[in-house]
């Protein structure tokens, strides 16, 4: 903390010293290279004076060479079903602004809308079902803009995060299936979150939230954390997240701390180019741990303190543009060891707090996917894709994607549903999921934006 409370201190002093003129903060910026940014230079609702309307559409469909008889797609939120077209995600929504007064609210619908929630527990405390009221959004909040430096915004509701780098909206993303690092880290929050602008390049944010990716609270304390974004050019990014909750279920003295960091360059920068026309990469790595209630940070405690249990990943990617920005080829990847397993996306239909009955599967909680501390889990992936961008509302995307893990954990041949891949099969008492430790597939998606 003191490391980051000394490097805020520093930029700030930097930007300080070097201040430009007043303005909208990072408007001078180019950030459409951006890994995890709009790509858009403009929106075709650019003269909409008090609301600006977006819209989201994303198709995909992926092929397992693993062949899964189900079509399920194991540990992802980005892929749902195997060998099918789908619509993953549909967004409608945008923002308002009036005389400070600001709102967004961006819906989703497609398996997303499942696909994400269902990582969230929090519901399974208490009543209301939190999960089905609030599937069908991936944002929504309010709050007032005040003018002082470059702008500070106090907003309350539903929206997105930064941990991670990648956007929640694929139409931002240089891959389509997120390496370990992002996909096992949270794409929203639900609380209050404060910006504040005090350069033109510079942005620190804080956050008061119920939780770790969690529409409600595992137990009383709130999550806290912030981010710090810097930009002092635009070849050049840095951002830092981190993280400090409760998010065991009843284990109120368990803490947990997270740290997510990345760096993007610009390293080569050509537009009009019918050849190479800019180059760029990302360098992601989080660290973090949980603490206490038989677990015990990065070391192996005594029987009272448990054993180690901790997250530490990273990822990296390297993009290509050609032809005047038309096309791009990404390659990259990365690994993740999360002993305790309490990041990791837990197959479908093999964990859940307690059984569903209301479930058809009939294998929701009754084949757990054990996250027990000490339980080991490591992985790598590598993917490479290429893109066709014939304008900057549209994306064409092909990806071959390969992912490793140290324990079974793949959707195998027998798939994770019933031995017929039906859900309304009668089981056999003998079948258990197939999980295997590897998974290579190649994945097809359209992505849409205005």
């Amino acid at each position: 903390m003191k490391i980051l409370l000394f490097t805020i201190a520093i930029i700030f002093l930097i930007e300080t010293t070097f201040a430009q003129q007043k303005g909208e903060p990072f408007e001078d910026i180019d950030a459409t290279w951006q890994n995890g940014n709009d790509r858009r230079d403009s929106s075709v609702f650019k003269n909409m004076k008090y609301f600006s309307p977006s819209i989201l559409m994303d198709v995909n469909y992926t092929y397992s060479f693993n062949r899964p008889n189900d079509n399920t797609v194991i540990g992802s939120t980005a892929l749902a079903r195997d060998n099918e077209i789908q619509l993953s995600a549909l967004h409608f929504g945008g923002d308002f602004n009036y005389k400070g007064a600001r709102a967004r609210f961006m819906t989703q619908f497609g398996t997303r809308s499942i696909a994400v929630p269902r990582n969230d527990y929090s519901p399974y405390r208490g009543q209301y079902q939190l999960a089905n009221v609030y599937r069908y959004l991936s944002e929504a909040y309010a709050g007032y803009h005040f003018e002082k430096w470059y702008g500070i915004n106090v907003d309350a509701g539903m929206f997105m995060s930064y941990i991670g780098l990648n956007s929640y909206y694929q139409a931002e993303n240089w891959e389509y299936q997120a390496s370990y690092t992002s996909d096992n880290t949270p794409w929203y929050f639900n609380g209050l979150r404060i910006q504040i602008f005090p350069t033109k390049h510079l942005k620190i944010e804080s956050w008061i939230i119920n939780g770790w990716q969690s529409y409600g609270k595992f137990n009383n304390m709130p999550g806290m954390g912030g981010n710090v974004t810097w930009q002092p050019n635009s070849n050049l990014k840095l951002l830092s997240n981190n993280y400090y909750g409760t998010d065991a279920a009843g284990l109120p003295a368990r803490k947990r701390f997270h740290s997510d960091n990345s760096f993007l360059l610009r390293y080569y920068n050509k537009p009009e180019s019918k050849g190479i026309s800019k180059i760029a990469f990302s360098l992601t790595s989080d660290i973090g741990f949980e603490k206490g209630a038989g677990v015990n940070g990065f070391t192996n405690g005594d029987s009272i303190q448990g054993p180690a249990q901790y997250f530490v990943s990273a990822m990296f990617y390297n993009r290509v543009w050609f032809a005047k920005n038309k096309l791009a080829w990404t390659i990259g990847g990365g690994l993740m060891t999360n002993p305790g397993r309490y990041l990791v996306l837990y197959p479908t239909g093999q964990a859940s707090p307690l059984p569903n009955p209301n479930n058809p599967t009939q294998t929701e909680g009754a084949f757990p996917f054990s996250a027990n501390p000490g339980d080991q889990f490591k992985g790598w992936d590598c993917s490479t894709n290429f893109d066709f961008m014939p304008n900057q509302s549209i994306t064409f995307r092909v990806e071959l994607v390969h992912r490793k893990s140290s324990v079974p954990y793949f959707a195998g041949a027998g798939g994770v549903t019933s031995q017929t891949g039906y859900a309304t099969s009668i089981l056999d008492p003998n079948w258990r999921p197939d999980l295997v430790k590897s998974e290579t597939r190649i994945i097809f998606a359209l992505l849409f934006r205005i």
